[in-house]
């Protein structure tokens, strides 16, 4: 099957699933971007029928898929998308290694521009939104359910039914599900939605609930991860007399290698700053940590697109040049996002294209 074909019986069986009625050559010419004449199309669906792919229920009406066609568009479809899955998410394994090293590299650099303690925290997804979700048939009563969040985390969750399910019905599901789920976050999927997608399901509300659990479930453990923090330039506590005191700068030195209260400063700055990606600053006593009240501590939260986000960090003594603190973390919050971009056009690049220009 050439492409042509492919879009074709793809855009008849998506049709079909959608309105229930057979698909003709006017109604393919409108909807996919081949701009191919109706006589062409018609030429294409015959063809399609000789391979046994789509039938004609009576004369002089459209096309539908038969088993066959589906069969193709639910194998295609689901090794298109289990490649483009494992695809991101080796590029994310690279690039996670990769922003290891620039972190490391940024808190450094920080450190010994500013002369002050520097941290800054691996990016994470912000908002957990559904990218995809798959219902494969693995049996006559056995479904296999894949859900995709931002950040290409996949979950997959295998589900036992107590009826037959056929490979129209789970089409129609998928249909249903993407459509209706897709670009949302957890807090966005509310009650009143999910009583209109098990209307919609024609009595299949328990897969809908699997499918909605395990998006749950994926989200949840996502936000219960550890935070990555990384540090550098505790020596240059000692710089400082009012903070080289031996249990001021003992207990900030734990609290820089527990990284308990700094993720906990983190968050909280990150949690203030969504909206807006400023600059906080905390004096003294206003510092969440205890370990930091003789301290002040600035924080900057910085984005990577997709709802990718950290927060950097400076703690120095309350005299600190605050002016020479919040230029630096500007200054490293745009590198950043230009290191960012960079690699993003890079991965995006077929490999002979990256290969001519090294």
């Amino acid at each position: 099957m050439d492409e042509r074909k492919r879009i074709i019986l793809e855009a008849i069986i998506q049709t079909y699933l959608s309105t229930g009625e057979p698909v003709g050559s006017r109604t393919i010419s409108k909807y996919t971007d081949l701009h191919l004449s109706s006589a062409t199309i018609r030429n294409e669906m015959s063809d399609l029928e000789e391979m046994g792919y789509i039938i004609q229920p009576h004369t002089s009406a459209g096309r539908i898929p038969s088993d066959k066609g589906y069969r193709y568009y639910v194998d295609h479809l689901v090794n298109e998308k289990t490649q483009q899955v494992a695809t991101m998410n080796s590029l994310m394994i690279a690039k996670t290694n990769r922003m290891e090293e620039i972190l490391k590299q940024v808190v450094k650099m920080l450190a010994n521009n500013t002369q002050y303690t520097t941290m800054i925290s691996a990016p994470s997804y912000v908002g957990n939104k559904v990218k995809f979700i798959q219902l494969s048939r693995l049996g006559p009563r056995q479904l296999l359910n894949v859900v995709v969040i931002d950040g290409n985390i996949v979950k997959n969750h295998i589900l036992d039914l107590n009826e037959d399910i056929d490979e129209e019905t789970v089409l129609k599901l998928n249909l249903l599900l993407n459509t209706r789920l897709n670009g949302l976050s957890l807090s966005e999927i509310n009650l009143g939605l999910i009583s209109n997608i098990k209307e919609e399901s024609d009595g299949h509300s328990a897969i809908v609930n699997d499918v909605l659990d395990t998006i749950a479930e994926v989200v949840r453990a996502e936000t219960d991860e550890d935070m990555t923090i990384y540090t550098s330039g505790a020596n240059n506590i000692f710089r400082y007399p009012e903070l080289a005191n031996g249990e001021k700068a003992s207990r900030l030195i734990t609290a820089l290698e527990e990284k308990d209260g700094l993720a906990e400063l983190l968050n909280e700055s990150d949690d203030g700053k969504r909206e807006n990606s400023g600059i906080q600053v905390y004096i003294g006593e206003e510092s969440p940590v205890d370990s930091m009240k003789d301290c002040s501590v600035v924080t900057a939260t910085y984005e990577l697109g997709e709802g990718l986000q950290g927060t950097i960090g400076i703690i120095g003594p309350k005299r600190m040049d605050y002016e020479k603190v919040m230029d630096n973390l500007k200054t490293f919050r745009a590198t950043l996002n230009d290191v960012f971009k960079k690699d993003s056009v890079i991965n995006s690049e077929e490999p002979e294209e990256k290969e001519r220009k090294q």
